[in-house]
């Protein structure tokens, strides 16, 4: 019985989908499998907000659901399904009015050394956590494509798909979110990867 899933975890993306579509509706889980960890990390960042994201999750699940007949096949499933999310990400982003700034008090991003030792390891884990805070406080404009790119491995054709905006652009957005990320850092203590 095992084998089933074994099999499902096989397939493509798109594979998959015409699975679900054709046969066998109970696959969309694999669907959620792959996806729910990635896409929530994106909307986490995206909204500053980890209790929205959860249901957020939940509505761009079933949203692609719902639409997973009209989604072409010969796209790319992963570019479509971070649109969705994207698409409710920015719509709860407008509804908030309870957007604040953070607090900065414990802000100053450690300086790393080249040891792997599990003081080092800790002291990476503090400044990524720093270094969220600092992204999760960008505009919108920056924020999606740095965390795309740098937190969910999209490369810059992906993200162009997922935001709809032309290739160049996102390079220019990664570009220019990365220089005020810096100047933040800078200001707030120290610039992630200072060695």
């Amino acid at each position: 019985m095992g084998s089933g899933q074994d099999k499902l975890t096989d397939l493509s993306d798109e594979e998959l989908i015409y699975k679900v579509r054709t046969e066998d509706s109970e696959s969309y889980a694999e669907i959620v499998r792959r996806y729910q960890r990635g896409l929530y990390r994106f909307l986490r960042y995206l909204t500053n907000d980890p209790h929205a994201a959860e249901d957020l999750l939940q509505d761009v699940f079933i949203k692609t659901y719902r639409n997973l007949y009209g989604f072409d096949i010969k796209r790319k499933f992963s570019s479509w399904i971070y649109r969705i999310a994207h698409n409710e990400g920015i719509n709860y982003v407008k509804k908030s009015s309870r957007r604040k700034s953070i607090s900065w008090e414990d802000a100053g991003v450690p300086v790393m050394s080249n040891h792997d030792s599990p003081t080092d390891k800790l002291i990476k884990e503090e400044m990524q956590k720093r270094l969220r805070k600092y992204v999760s406080e960008l505009k919108p404009k920056y924020r999606e494509p740095l965390i795309l790119h740098y937190f969910e491995d999209k490369s810059y054709q992906e993200i162009s798909d997922i935001l709809r905006i032309p290739i160049g652009t996102v390079g220019t957005l990664i570009s220019r979110g990365k220089a005020v990320l810096k100047a933040v850092c800078e200001e707030k203590g120290g610039e992630p990867g200072d060695e």
